[in-house]
This record gives structure tokens, sequence and C-alpha cells, in this order.
């Protein structure tokens, strides 16, 4: 039994209240330069760009033109080229542009998509594969990530990895520096989200499940028509292994009545507050809200010993399987649950 002291509750709202000058409506004739110099001024950058585009000689021709259809998109106010639309568009080669370490076994990469002004094409919830084929492996190997950037970030894409033993595509992956190439392809749809499809929504990972659990959180509180509530249950080995932390702490200090996130360790630090051990059966019943309430869903992401524990595993990637584990004991439903 875990005490109840052992989980944090929501961290207290620091209200930050911004103050705007406000002023009574302008009187009189307008200033024709103010009238008319704000669409000249607007119309010389304009061409400014264009001109200077088009005299700088570029390295890359091909690359150039893209380039440049993607700037007069953005001057026409066109939407964003979608580098990944799935189907038959095969595999992309995308080059890495920089790698930040995060801890002893976790890197962030980013990719730089086909083009400057390109978005990934993914949509919430989805992922992207990805392939390598070393020189004595006889076929390659294909693993799926998720995204740890913005969907509607222009020319990149990123990724935080964490390496792990015998695993060939993240060992792979750290072995990489700028600017060599990696395979991708997708995206790769999981559960379709909407602005307030569910009224609660819990997310319980482990170590890099994390990953799609972070990408449903971006897309509701990037939204703020979006009032869904969020609760987290992440396990890990050690505090350091607790990837993307930082971001959880600001959802937490920003929507204190809709976010909170508890955290379990195997091996916790001295002064550690929090839960230690494994997710137990005691820490679910008391963080989740009961299985009788209308309207929640409950996504499961990590490890096979963690679906195994929480859940049952999937059959397949198209197959959910049956509901099986602690949540299955707590009485939710099959249709309550959702296995990424």
């Amino acid at each position: 039994m875990i005490a109840r002291h052992a989980y944090r509750a929501a961290l207290p709202l620091q209200h930050s209240v911004r103050h705007y000058a406000t002023g009574g409506a302008p009187t009189g004739k307008m200033n024709p330069w103010l009238k008319y110099g704000g669409g000249v001024v607007g119309a010389l950058m304009v061409a400014f760009g264009i001109v200077r585009a088009m005299a700088t000689p570029p390295e890359d021709p091909v690359q150039a033109k893209a380039d440049f259809e993607a700037y007069m998109r953005r001057v026409r106010g066109q939407p964003a080229n979608k580098a990944f639309t799935g189907g038959d568009q095969g595999w992309l080669d995308l080059k890495l542009e920089s790698v930040e370490e995060l801890s002893h076994n976790t890197k962030k990469f980013r990719f730089a998509l086909p083009n400057k002004d390109d978005v990934s094409g993914l949509q919430v919830a989805s992922a992207l594969l990805t392939k390598y084929k070393g020189p004595e492996m006889e076929k390659p190997v294909i693993r799926p990530y998720t995204p740890t950037s913005d969907e509607d970030e222009r020319g990149h894409v990123d990724f935080v990895i964490k390496r792990y033993p015998n695993g060939p595509m993240s060992e792979h992956m750290h072995s990489m520096e700028p600017p060599q190439r990696l395979d991708f392809k997708g995206p790769i749809p999981k559960y379709p989200w909407e602005a307030n499809k569910h009224d609660h929504i819990c997310l319980i990972a482990g170590g890099t499940g994390i990953t799609p659990m972070y990408q449903l959180c971006r897309a509701i509180f990037n939204n703020p028509s979006d009032k869904t509530k969020v609760t987290l249950v992440f396990g890990n080995v050690t505090e350091e292994d607790i990837l993307l932390k930082h971001e959880f702490e600001d959802l937490e200090n920003k929507y204190p009545q809709r976010f909170r996130a508890f955290y379990m360790l195997d091996k916790p630090p001295e002064g550690w507050m929090q839960g230690t051990g494994y997710i137990s059966r005691e820490l679910l019943k008391q963080v989740l809200p009961e299985p009788k309430v209308e309207n929640i869903k409950i996504f499961v992401c990590g490890p096979p010993g963690l679906y195994k524990a929480i859940s049952g595993p999937k059959k397949s990637p198209q197959d959910q399987g049956d509901l099986a584990g602690l949540l299955k004991d707590l009485g939710y439903a099959k249709d309550q649950v959702y296995k990424f």
C-alpha cells in the first residue's frame, strides 16, 4: 500500500495578470501616410524578399526552387505543404539537423523536412515509422516513433529517443551525427482526437511510451476551446529517466484544475515525495475517475510488461485485444481504454 502523502497534489497556480493600455478612438482625419504607408511598406518588403531570393545564387537549384515556392505560399497565405501524406508515398530520406543530449541515455533529434516551409502532415494522434538496415543486417529494422514537435511547426520534426541496450534502432539513432540521414514513412494514424471528445482522459505510460501522451496533451492545451481534463500516471526507473518532465510541470502550473501528474520510480532518489515501485492498483484507484463516470478514456503506452500489468497487450496494430490487467480488475470496460 502506498501512503496517500506519496502523491503530489496539483501545484498552486501563480496568477500573472497582464495589463493592457487602452486609449480613446482617434479623431479627425487619418494621416495619409498612416492610411497608405503600411500597404506600401508591406508591398516593398515582399518585393525585396522576392528579388533577394531570385538574386542569391543557389547551391542546389531544385531546393532553391522548392524554397521559393514555399516562400510564395506564405506570402499568399496558402497552407503549408505536408511532408508526409501516407498512402503510396513511400519512404522519405530526412537529414539529421541537430542532436541535443538530454540525459545519459536520452537525446533530442531534429530532422529537416524536405522543404523549409513544410509541416510534417501528422494528425493527433499519429506516429512515423523509421527504417534502418545495417551492413550486417539481413532485414531492415522498422520502429514507430511519435514526434515531440508541434504538428504545425515548419521545416523540421523533433523526436526524443531513449537508447535501449540491444535496441537496434535506438542504438543506431544515438550513433548518428548531422548531416546523416534516416528513412521515415507515415503518418501512421492512431487515435483520432478532436476538442472535447472526452470530458476526462487518463494517460498511463512507462518509459518512452510517454511521447504519444505528450502529443495528446499538446493538442488539448494548445487549443483554447478544448476543456478536457487530463490525469497522467508515469512510471520510470530513476528520476533522470522521466522524459519531458519540465513540459509536464509547466502544464501543472498553468492548468492546475485540469492537469495532474503522478510519477512512480523503481529507484527513487533520497527525499522523493511521490510513489515508488510499479504502477499499482491502489494508485490507479485513487487518481483515476471511477469506471461509472461517463465520457472518460484511458490511454496506455509503454513496454510489454506495462501493458500486461495494466491493460493486457494488443493483438496487432489494428486489434486492441481484450481488456485485462489492473484496469479490468478495477471495473473499466474495453471501450473506455485505448492501447497505443
